[in-house]
């Protein structure tokens, strides 16, 4: 099966499984787990913070920062496309207690001047502002500038306000950007990214920042039943994301560009580059999606991701050059009998 609906359906690979069967682990609740200690100093230091924290999941990493960083009652202010306001079910005013200022985004950045002006000033009628949370790499494919992220920041301080930075995809925005992640992270007060997307492994993200705020972010962890006991076996596929997978990004990029050209080439189809800088693929066609989608699961392709009139195609591990030519081959063949 070729499954170019997301990075998040990549299987461990031969290394991974290895690594799990020789894991050393212990009780990660009691913190001594030494595989889960080891990935979360490895992920500590790859983007430049005190200390790290493993998670089941993204959505659950975003969740605990927010709780860490905020107060019930008070307003968070991010992106009106971003992760955690569109896909993680609301958890945030559920779980937090928070209200959302959102701000549109162009390219997957939200205008800086509406920022500022977003951040709440004393007055008895008003939320306090608690928040600013930003995504980079975006959903959207875009990934913003350091220029981007410094001016976040620079706003955040004046304002005496933290940063969150949802980097699910973390190390595919570093690639772009040709820099570590780290060159990132360091606008943000606290970073998630996963390892079960682009970096393949089954399970995991991770939530870095100070010391202090990684202790209440465990806590709120624990309270939300992400307290794991054995998870070394977990880890230790993580450990080889991190030393081994985010080596590889730039050959889902360079395969996104592959797939996107030839999509560009066939008649009906017209891809959005100016949404090329990581492994996804957003490309508009005449035809019926839904029945394109259809017909190439027959053929063992998964298809989707739809956004609007748009189709989501996303490269990672488990797609070659010689998986995105069959289905090239087999579009082709299809676009035929229309």
């Amino acid at each position: 099966m070729i499954d170019f609906r997301s990075d998040t359906v990549t299987r461990p690979t031969k290394a991974m499984m290895e690594a799990i069967m020789r894991a050393e682990v212990g009780d990660d609740v009691y913190e001594d787990d030494p595989t889960i200690k080891a990935l979360e100093a490895r992920a500590a230091e790859m983007t430049g913070k005190e200390e790290a924290l493993f998670l089941p999941s993204g959505t659950m990493a975003n969740q605990v920062a927010i709780l860490s960083h905020t107060r019930s009652g008070d307003e968070i202010i991010l992106g009106s496309k971003c992760h955690i306001k569109v896909y993680e079910v609301g958890a945030a005013a559920m779980l937090a207690g928070v209200s959302y200022h959102l701000i549109d985004e162009t390219d997957g950045m939200m205008d800086t001047s509406a920022i500022s002006a977003g951040i709440r000033g004393e007055n008895i009628h008003f939320p306090k502002t608690g928040l600013i949370c930003v995504e980079n790499a975006h959903g959207s494919g875009h990934v913003a500038p350091l220029s981007y992220m410094e001016t976040i920041r620079t706003i955040a301080r004046e304002n005496d306000l933290p940063v969150h930075l949802d980097g699910a995809r973390l190390f595919n925005a570093a690639v772009h950007l040709g820099t570590e992640a780290k060159a990132i992270a360091k606008y943000a007060d606290s970073v998630m990214f996963c390892l079960s997307k682009g970096l393949a492994s089954p399970v995991g993200s991770m939530l870095a920042g100070r010391a202090a705020f990684i202790k209440t972010a465990r806590k709120y962890r624990k309270m939300l039943g992400g307290g794991m006991r054995q998870a070394g076996i977990l880890a230790a596929a993580g450990l080889v994301s991190l030393e081994t997978m985010t080596k590889r990004l730039h050959e889902d990029h360079e395969n996104a560009g592959y797939l996107a050209d030839a999509l560009d080439r066939l008649p009906g189809f017209t891809v959005d580059k100016n949404a090329r800088h990581i492994n996804m693929v957003f490309v508009k066609s005449t035809i019926d999606m839904d029945r394109l989608s259809a017909h190439m699961r027959t053929q063992d392709i998964l298809l989707g991701g739809y956004k609007g009139d748009y189709m989501r195609l996303v490269c990672h591990n488990d797609i070659d050059k010689k998986a995105i030519d069959h289905f090239l081959r087999k579009l082709e063949t299809y676009l035929k009998t229309l």
